[in-house]
């Protein structure tokens, strides 16, 4: 995160879905992302999942059912879910939830095509597999 200037889209509204595992962000212009907890989780900026420095990202694998407990704020910069597995070390700042939402569906594809390759799932071993809850990049209905 570069910090706030008058460029960062700052949400006007942030929302939790429990039932369908979405976070519903609003932003100024009508702009609205349905980002799903599976998706926040998968891309977290944790550096614990991102490393410090190229090539030393790590896949996450069986988030499909992890949940957001609580969301934090952060200054006024950001906010902090804190994840049913545990994991509450992402900071999502203004900047990255934007850009979040406006490259969900390429960069879901591009998970998906990494589970794929490394032979891994979304489903956690431990648990069922569930129904599946789309997560959409935008609040427009497909």
């Amino acid at each position: 995160m570069a910090g706030l200037d008058a460029s960062t889209r700052i949400p006007t509204e942030i929302k939790l879905h429990q039932k369908s595992r979405l976070l519903e962000l609003s932003f100024d212009g009508g702009e609205c992302f349905r980002l799903s907890y599976e998706f926040l989780r998968v891309f977290t900026p944790s550096a614990e999942a991102r490393g410090h420095g190229q090539g030393q990202e790590v896949l996450q694998v069986g988030k499909r059912m992890v949940d957001i407990e609580r969301v934090e704020a952060v200054g006024n910069y950001a906010i902090r879910p804190v994840f049913s597995d545990g994991h509450d070390s992402g900071l999502y700042s203004w900047d990255l939830l934007y850009d979040l939402g406006r490259n969900h569906d390429t960069l879901w594809q591009g998970y998906l095509d990494r589970l794929r390759l490394a032979g891994a799932s979304r489903d956690d071993a431990a648990q069922p597999a569930a129904r599946s809850v789309k997560a959409t990049g935008g609040c427009r209905k497909s």
